[in-house]
């Protein structure tokens, strides 16, 4: 089953060069996520009563264009599989009937109590919701930064914290893409990024970024090392 959401994109959503920020980008990929969740009936609304909440684990997303302001944008979306803990998502992105994107993510189950991801997938409101159509989008794995192009420090504050009471998953992007951003307008821009561990408010982190040909890539790490989220963003030609 394949489900439609239809936004108008925002003034405030864009950038100064008229084009949708990549946070705000996924952004509307977890509300559109969301709301099919609810409308099934295994969203926030079911599972936070039950001491449970959805997590983004993995997010890959390759745009051929940066939707402007005022312009209409329709999120095709449904459920590749619910296996192994987690449940892999997959959408299509249109500007009116052009394909302008398209983006595979994972999400898991989290106890809220333990912080400690758990296998949800057996219960019957689960049954019946699975599409089972995959977008090719292979998976990108994260690599260590030995020696990083720069540093920037960030301090998760009140504006990133969400619900669940950890940093928002736009915030990781919002704050690596603050610590420096390269030009990838007018290319085809492939955005990977990769949740391991909770920051919590208060947490002093730290963007590591590394400066490549083809793009750039990031580590957001804690004080002790220990890193919280991967990205990496690369650009290619646009085909003809």
């Amino acid at each position: 089953m394949k489900y439609n959401y239809e936004y108008t994109i925002k003034y405030q959503e864009v950038d100064g060069k008229k084009r949708l920020r990549l946070f705000n980008l996924e952004n509307y990929l977890l509300e559109v996520a969301g709301t099919v969740a609810d409308d099934l009936g295994f969203g926030i609304q079911v599972l936070h009563p039950r001491g449970l909440t959805w997590i983004l684990t993995r997010l890959s997303v390759e745009m051929y264009e940066l939707p402007r302001p005022c312009e209409k944008v329709r999120f095709e979306t449904w459920i590749e599989s619910n296996a192994h803990m987690l449940s892999t998502r997959d959408f299509r992105i249109y500007s009116g009937d052009r394909l302008i994107g398209q983006c595979k993510s994972v999400w898991a189950v989290l106890d809220l109590e333990k912080r400690e991801i758990v296998n949800a997938f057996d219960d019957p409101i689960f049954e019946g919701c699975v599409d089972g159509e995959v977008i090719d989008l292979p998976r990108v794995r994260m690599t260590t930064i030995p020696e990083p192009t720069g540093i920037a420090p960030h301090k998760i504050v009140y504006s990133d914290i969400d619900y669940n009471g950890h940093c928002n998953s736009c915030k990781y992007l919002q704050a690596m893409t603050d610590a420096y951003l390269p030009d990838y307008y007018d290319k085809k821009v492939r955005l990977d990024i990769s949740y391991s561990k909770e920051a919590m408010l208060g947490e002093q982190m730290n963007t590591h970024y590394l400066v490549t040909d083809d793009g750039i890539q990031y580590q957001m790490k804690n004080e002790a090392g220990e890193t919280s989220c991967s990205a990496k963003i690369t650009m290619s030609e646009l085909e003809n």
